[in-house]
């Protein structure tokens, strides 16, 4: 086992490649990079792909480009070799099988020849004695034998771990403290499967203890897997990672975290011109406490974890934090930012005297890329008009000759806004929304947007006297 970092600590992000990565993914990845960050330690990213079936070679590559754009750089794994490779673990099957050698040869695990079938039978009886299923060890007591004429009918077996009856296993978790579990509610639980892999439980154990992994945080649905891979540790004189189990990300019902409560992957949500910063901000907060409502960087975000900010209770999605985060990291993005932000193609339908001015008008204003777009329209069509539906809603908020005079002002006294918004307040004795509203509308076909003197600026004189002199003709 080689052990190279600085801080005496290492993290780890295991994924699966059976799909891409989703917000829940996102969050046991970033829990623990920050934590080896602020550790001045090793993120380790190894890749748990032995499910054959489902694993694709494309959602690895998916999930590594996804890491990578939000910034999380693994310090060891894929083509980051530290001497513990191959970090996928469909790879490493000559490691496992030494292992099962290993505790067979001391005795501590047996072959199961039972279907699945007789399994879910058995499973069935369990929870209609309102008892959670558990293996009942069916085939533990086989005799040698008996497993050779098993054997001689060409049936492949499954490998159980044979758990001690009567002890106690326990450990103290890095965010729930002090945990007890009693081996008679275990069972005896599989370790290879019929085809040879090994199932989760076994290889995340093996791996994390030969790639010196000292702390994992991962989801509340793993701590019932903790005892019995504390076992498997034990019976092999390996010694595994403290343990932090998190409660899972749910939607606002309490359900599970699905489309439907508006989750999407992280390519979708990226594709969608979701940015990093407001990713990271926003789930970092899901599940820990900053005690604060800060912008952060990635930096600054490990700086300020703190394993016992993380929370035991469930984190409620709420899609609209998340575009609360965005909203502010699009208002944080200076004009090369912005322009790489919106997409290829657009920079170039803005004047470019107005490229400065455009980004720093509509950068507090704008969620999304196809928002800017929008507004590009709005700016800079010579063809503006308001549809039929706006001109009523127009016709409702505006005092009559509300743009006549405004036309005339222009004209005599010249273009500019703060004049004009005086000039209409005193002339027609209102303020507020009865002022500024008419005057936004009109320009913009909208009753909220961007200040309307930087919007002066960007429509300019001309075509702002033709937009006001339209809806006077029409009104």
């Amino acid at each position: 086992m080689l052990v190279n970092f600085e801080g005496g600590v290492k993290t780890r992000f295991c994924p699966s490649p059976t799909g891409l990565m989703h917000l829940g993914n996102l969050r046991t990845a970033l829990f623990n990079a920050l934590f080896a960050i602020n550790k001045k330690g090793c993120f380790l990213l190894r890749i748990e792909d032995t499910d054959q079936e489902r694993s694709d070679s494309r959602y690895a590559v998916a999930l590594m480009e996804d890491l990578l754009w939000l910034g999380l750089r693994w310090q060891e794994g894929p083509e980051q070799e530290k001497g513990n490779e191959p970090y996928y673990q469909s790879q490493r099957q000559f490691i496992y099988d030494d292992y099962y050698q290993r505790l067979e040869t001391v005795g501590i695990v047996y072959p199961c020849f039972c279907s699945e079938s007789e399994l879910a039978f058995q499973r069935k009886s369990y929870r209609v004695l309102g008892k959670p299923p558990r293996y009942p060890g069916t085939c533990r007591s086989l005799s040698q034998e008996q497993r050779e004429e098993l054997y001689s009918k060409g049936l492949k077996p499954t490998l159980r771990f044979a758990v001690p009856q009567n002890q106690t296993i326990e450990f103290t978790d890095l965010v729930r403290g002090h945990q007890q579990f009693n081996t008679n509610d275990i069972g005896d639980f599989i370790i290879r499967r019929a085809d040879g892999s090994p199932p989760f439980l076994f290889c995340n154990a093996i791996d994390d203890a030969l790639m010196g992994v000292t702390h994992a945080i991962r989801g509340e649905d793993h701590l019932a897997n903790t005892p019995r891979q504390l076992m498997i540790l034990d019976a092999l004189g390996l010694e595994g990672p403290d343990y932090g189990h998190v409660a899972l990300i749910v939607g606002a019902d309490g359900g599970p975290l699905s489309k439907r409560h508006g989750s999407r992957s992280i390519k979708e949500l990226r594709s969608e011109g979701y940015l990093a910063t407001a990713l990271l901000n926003y789930i970092a907060r899901q599940g820990h406490y900053y005690g604060h409502d800060d912008l952060l960087s990635l930096e600054q975000l490990a700086e300020q974890f703190r394993i016992k900010s993380l929370s035991k209770s469930p984190a409620k999605f709420n899609l609209e934090q998340l575009q609360h985060w965005q909203k502010r990291s699009v208002g944080l993005l200076d004009i090369r930012g912005f322009w790489l932000w919106v997409g290829e193609g657009v920079e170039e339908r803005v004047p470019e005297e107005s490229h400065a001015l455009f980004v720093e008008t509509l950068k507090h204003n704008v969620t999304f890329p196809q928002e800017v777009i929008q507004w590009i329209d709005i700016f800079f069509s010579d063809h503006f008009v308001l549809n039929e539906e706006q001109q009523r809603t127009l016709l409702e908020l505006t005092v009559p000759n509300y743009f006549k005079e405004a036309i005339a002002y222009l004209e005599l006294h010249g273009f500019a806004y703060e004049p004009l918004i005086k000039h209409l307040s005193r002339f027609f004795h209102i303020k507020g929304k009865k002022l500024y509203t008419p005057l936004r509308l009109a320009l913009t076909g909208l009753l909220e947007g961007p200040e309307l003197n930087k919007m002066f600026l960007l429509l300019g004189e001309n075509e702002i006297k033709r937009r006001l002199g339209f809806n006077h003709e029409n009104l």
